[in-house]
């Protein structure tokens, strides 16, 4: 029998490890088509169940939530109901109903397993309990229910299926112990809603600490500053990433170790990805949140790893045996912080901006910006796309090219804007922060490109159409941009300004696809270009839109 119990754990130790690889729903299934399911559902992690019925759907998931222990259903209740120190009592109320099955006893078991306090709230904030010997001719709306000695009239205040589990819970209640129930709806009564709510939550943070989640405090040093360049790396190594080719050194760091490595490092990805999750604010029971703070976790231990392993992903198995994987993140993380650096080196430099504006394009800018955040991140091209988590020490060298092009456009902002920089953005009528230098520039070339002149001004409504005839041509009913356009406004600010030829050629080569990008499309359809409908150009007389 002991070799039988032992090969139906091994068995279940194999399913729990394939169950890992499916897709969510697919997942559920294959729990509940198991001989045994509840011991299976019962086998796995809580956090683990729970990211799977979150992705599914809790109403599609009610009979694994019907198998699971009273421990497990209480974890998923901390995890889902709780928004900081706040409880949602009516998504309280939604998990018990869908632990209600054919098993009495078990759903009282689950029942009981929450902590007293939730379960007062939960009562405080969806009913209202009125005292018959105060007042034995209460006006209550619906059908309330009266305790069996007649003492209380239990009034629910929820509405639709939310009314029915609740009316439910109170009759569990009377028929499990109606002297109880008596004492319950007293404490009800008299109990203080924030007290109640401060006291669960403090009882479901010792419980989240216990799961894996630290406090605060701790969460915060995966992101202390490891000074990358103290560290040995592997020799001859090539120090950034192959060419074209994307390293996965995680995922080479797992196929080099045996399974009990494999099983530890795997609980110290969990920790680390439940620190980075305190770290940041997001709440346990978030998936996409989890996913999203995950994914980040796992590219900075990319860096880190890409250093240590000197961009060689068959040393990484022996980096994670001799360093942990805290250290490891905190290098990778040190990484960023690097360039986070030189970029508040370059604010500080004189020119770099103009009040709180960076005298740069706007891509640079949201380079920029998406670098001094407290996590620094690589700001995509994409426009309106959220900035990501850099993946190589490649990706971190570009920074290098970033801040050379942000030092020649400086030279050629700062050039136009000439001593007394105030003055001439004043001629705008707004901030430099509405207008944008890459607005202000678009104004400039659009007068050189056509008079030769540079002026730092708006450009004239009256002469836009003259613009985009000028810079315009079409094919295949899209618009594009002559091959002569831009040049005139090159020779112009070239002849102007102290900056090399190229970067102006640059400069100006963006600016025009930004307003072909704009007006481009209207020109086909219509022949000309309304003014007022123009966002890239600075227009007199135009409301600058920020």
């Amino acid at each position: 029998m002991a070799v039988t119990a032992q090969s139906h754990e091994a068995r279940r130790a194999e399913l729990v490890r394939r169950l890992t690889e499916l897709a969510p729903k697919k997942k559920l299934d294959a729990m509940l088509e198991e001989v045994d399911g509840r011991a299976l559902v019962r086998s796995i992690s809580a956090e683990e169940v729970y990211s799977a019925i979150i992705d599914v759907g809790l109403a599609d998931s009610t009979e694994i939530v019907q198998l699971a222990t009273p421990e497990q259903f209480r974890a998923w209740v901390d995890l889902a109901a709780w928004q900081k120190d706040r409880v949602d009592v009516l998504e309280v109320l939604h998990w018990l109903r869908a632990a209600r099955g054919d098993d009495d006893a078990d759903f009282l078991a689950k029942l009981q397993k929450l902590d007293l306090e939730l379960v007062e709230l939960l009562f405080k904030r969806l009913t209202r309990i009125h005292d018959l010997q105060e007042d034995p001719d209460v006006d209550t709306e619906g059908v309330p229910v009266e305790t069996p000695e007649g003492k209380f009239l239990v009034e629910v205040v929820a509405e639709g299926v939310d009314e029915h589990a609740m009316r439910q819970l109170v009759k569990d209640f009377m028929a499990h112990n109606p002297f109880e129930l008596t004492r319950f709806l007293e404490a009800v009564r008299w109990e203080l809603p924030t007290e109640l709510e401060e006291t669960a939550f403090q009882f479901r943070q010792a419980r989240l600490q216990d799961l894996g989640f630290p406090p605060l405090e701790d969460a915060l040093k995966v992101f202390a500053w490891r000074d990358p360049d103290k560290v040995t790396v592997r020799p001859a190594a090539p120090g950034l990433s192959r060419p074209g080719e994307r390293i996965d050194y995680v995922a080479a760091t797992f196929r080099g170790l045996d399974e009990v490595e494999r099983q530890n490092l795997e609980g110290e990805v969990r920790y680390l990805v439940n620190c980075v999750l305190v770290a940041e604010g997001a709440e346990p029971g978030d998936p996409p949140a989890l996913r999203r703070l995950s994914e980040q976790a796992r590219d900075t231990l990319e860096l880190g790893l890409e250093l240590l392993t000197g961009g060689d992903p068959d040393g990484a198995p022996e980096v994670v045996r001799q360093r942990t994987l805290k250290e490891i993140f905190q290098l990778g993380f040190s990484l960023t912080l690097k360039v986070k650096r030189q970029v508040e080196q370059l604010s500080r430099e004189p020119g770099s901006r103009f009040a709180d504006t960076w005298l740069a394009l706007d891509e640079e800018t949201a380079a920029l910006q998406a670098l001094l955040r407290r996590r620094p991140l690589k700001a995509l091209k994409v426009p309106g796309a959220e900035p990501v988590t850099f993946r190589s020490r490649k990706e971190l060298a570009e920074v290098d090219g970033l801040l050379a092009r942000v030092r020649h456009q400086r030279a050629v902002f700062t050039a136009l804007l000439g001593p007394s920089p105030a003055e001439v953005i004043a001629r705008f009528g707004a901030k430099l922060s509405e207008l944008t230098p890459q607005r202000l520039l678009l104004a400039v070339v659009a007068r050189a490109e056509l008079d030769g002149v540079v002026d730092v001004a708006p450009f004239p409504e009256l002469r836009v159409q003259e613009l985009v005839t000028r810079l315009f041509d079409e094919q295949n009913r899209q618009a594009v941009l002559r091959p002569s356009a831009g040049a005139r406004a090159v020779e112009a600010l070239s002849t102007t300004l102290v900056e090399g030829r190229a970067e102006v050629e640059a400069m100006v080569a963006r600016v025009l696809a930004v307003l072909l990008d704009d007006v481009g499309r209207r020109w086909v359809d219509e022949g000309r270009v309304d003014p007022k409908q123009v966002v890239a150009l600075l227009i007199a007389g135009q409301p600058v839109i920020g």
